[in-house]
């Protein structure tokens, strides 16, 4: 005999399309291992309400972890997103942080860059600036300023990371030890206020240490969906960084406590 399944058309069909959309959530994520709230949204073309209603079935279920603002995959703590799978992510606020973070740079300042999106965009607002001189690990850094004629571009040596474009390892590490430079910037995979900075990959936190030991100040760009976010390896400690660069859609209760630890903060508005 046939199950009986008294529901009518209509709340079959609102399960059919909850079902649907929290496939293409898991989709979402999956390409890109986190993703925040709006950006979950705009994907599934629905309210923020249906969607964090939506992340509280998919975690009960196993299948993400919540946090502030967003969601990112069981195991993220330990996964790296390749530039790819970054690249397409916040755009639009990357540019926005990128673009305000160039403000902090001065005409003759040395400065340090680590690898990174964010970072990569930044780069592109510096091309502006006269004597400058930057040192990286990042061949997307590079490039964006290969073309800057007052700018000197200094690559690290090191072990190439492919799916980052960025070059790691103890070379990368010695070619900057004994630096001295006015500000490092960096980005990373997520910050919160209890660790600061961190990312998936033990070679990755070793590298970006060092460039933020050769400077009198550390920056961090980090857009929205990477606030409250924990990952593996700590790169900076909170009480380490100076300045804090992101956009308007970080969570407030993150960048509240992250000011009162003395991080002073640059939002960016879209």
């Amino acid at each position: 005999m046939a199950a009986d399944d008294s529901r009518g058309p209509v709340e079959t069909r609102r399960a059919m399309f909850a079902a649907e959309r929290r496939q293409r959530i898991l989709e979402v994520m999956r390409a890109n291992g986190a993703a925040s709230l709006r950006d979950l949204a705009e994907a599934v073309q629905s309210s923020e309400v249906t969607v964090r209603r939506d992340l509280r079935v998919l975690e009960a279920d196993g299948l993400l972890n919540r946090h502030h603002g967003g969601a990112t995959l069981p195991g993220a703590l330990s996964r790296e997103p390749t530039y790819a799978q970054k690249a397409h992510v916040a755009s639009a606020e990357k540019a926005a942080i990128g673009e305000l973070a160039a403000s902090l740079v001065e005409d003759g300042d040395a400065i340090v860059i680590g690898a990174g999106t964010t970072t990569q965009v930044f780069a592109q607002h510096l091309a502006r600036h006269t004597e400058l001189a930057v040192v990286t690990n990042s061949l997307l850094v590079a490039q964006a300023l290969a073309a800057a004629p007052r700018i000197e571009v200094v690559l690290t040596g090191g072990t190439l990371r492919g799916s980052i474009l960025a070059l790691v390892g103890s070379a990368a590490e010695r070619s900057v030890a004994g630096l001295r430079v006015r500000r490092a910037f960096i980005s990373g995979n997520g910050l919160t206020p209890e660790r600061g900075v961190s990312t998936p990959n033990m070679q990755v936190a070793s590298i970006d240490r060092a460039l933020a030991a050769a400077a009198e100040e550390i920056v961090v760009l980090a857009d929205h969906t990477k606030i409250g976010v924990d990952t593996m390896v700590q790169t900076v400690p909170t009480d380490e960084i100076d300045h804090l660069v992101t956009d308007d859609d970080a969570p407030r209760d993150v960048l509240d406590e992250l000011a009162n630890r003395a991080v002073r903060l640059h939002v960016a508005r879209l």
